[in-house]
């Protein structure tokens, strides 16, 4: 079986760091939003959400995620900062207040809620734009000097039933360029390259099927010196692939074995991290590659970061 090399990195956040490459990492998702694709409305209130984000890192989750608005396609217009910060604060508060030792990234592309999400102890901040989106953050995340991920997309969630498709032999070139393109943009803004992560971005703005040629050749966006993030959990491009079996729409939270399935693919391509909804499935799935990993004939990657 062919395992990818792993390059080692540490990861520069806020106030610590984080060794990436040893194992894969489980990044935890709660959504404190109504209109999420695959559980809004769940977890809409502070205490749900608490409670749901102990409840990944009693899983195992090493990191939390929390967002407070969807990017799904026909979602709501976008929300304010300050809506966004309504929903995430107290959530996050809470979190703290319970679990002080929390790693917590937040999933915005506002710099403003950027800001207030770091002052509150957040660590990273997620930006499924690429600092596209908002032209404020790049600066914002160089001054807070926290750690970053960059996710590629191909335009806004409106637009993307509208894109021409992707030939499946350019899914991968295109996002190996761009995102090659967004690090360097970010690192020119003055965000240290030891803060960056790169995330492929997986159903932003790939349709259904041009997501299987970006797992299959995963492992080349290692060229781009970063560490990497796979976010696959519970996608639609899942689903397609189960509906052929079926014969019908498989929905979101019964993609739960697609998942794991993904999310293994990944790790054995050389994800550093996984962004999943269900960590206890993933973690089971990421300790089977791991194990693999550490018998393959592929030696690991030295530490990029004291190279």
């Amino acid at each position: 079986m062919a395992v990818a090399p792993r390059p080692q990195f540490r990861w520069a956040l806020r106030t610590r760091s984080l060794a990436l490459g040893q194992r894969t990492l489980l990044v935890g998702v709660v959504n404190v939003t109504p209109d999420s694709f695959s559980d809004g409305g769940k977890f809409l209130s502070a205490t749900k959400a608490i409670d749901h984000a102990l409840g990944l890192l009693d899983e195992g989750a090493d990191i939390v995620d929390i967002g407070g608005e969807s990017t799904r396609p026909g979602t709501r217009p976008p929300v304010s900062a300050q809506e966004e910060l309504d929903r995430l604060l107290p959530a996050m508060e809470g979190i703290l207040q319970k679990r002080p030792e929390t790693m917590l990234s937040i999933d915005t592309y506002k710099a403003e809620t950027a800001r207030a999400a770091v002052r509150a102890g957040a660590q990273i901040v997620n930006d499924v734009s690429g600092f596209l989106w908002d032209p404020a953050m790049a600066a914002a995340c160089a001054e807070l000097r926290c750690g970053v991920i960059l996710m590629h997309t191909r335009g806004r969630s409106h637009e993307w039933r509208a894109q021409p498709p992707l030939p499946r032999e350019e899914v991968a070139p295109l996002v190996l360029r761009e995102l090659k393109q967004r690090a360097e943009a970010a690192i020119a803004a003055g965000i240290q390259p030891e803060a960056i992560v790169l995330d492929p971005g997986f159903g932003f703005g790939k349709v259904l099927d041009e997501n299987y040629p970006l797992l299959a050749r995963f492992d080349e966006l290692h060229a781009l010196g970063h560490p990497l993030l796979a976010g696959v959990s519970r996608k639609a491009f899942l689903g397609r692939a189960l509906a052929q079996i079926y014969g019908h729409e498989v929905p979101t939270d019964q993609r739960g074995n697609a998942t794991v399935a993904a999310v293994t693919a990944a790790a054995l391509a050389g994800a550093h991290l996984v962004r999943v909804h269900d960590v206890k499935a993933a973690r089971e799935a990421v300790a089977i590659a791991d194990a693999i990993r550490s018998h393959s004939p592929t030696k690991p990657a030295e530490d990029k970061n004291n190279s």
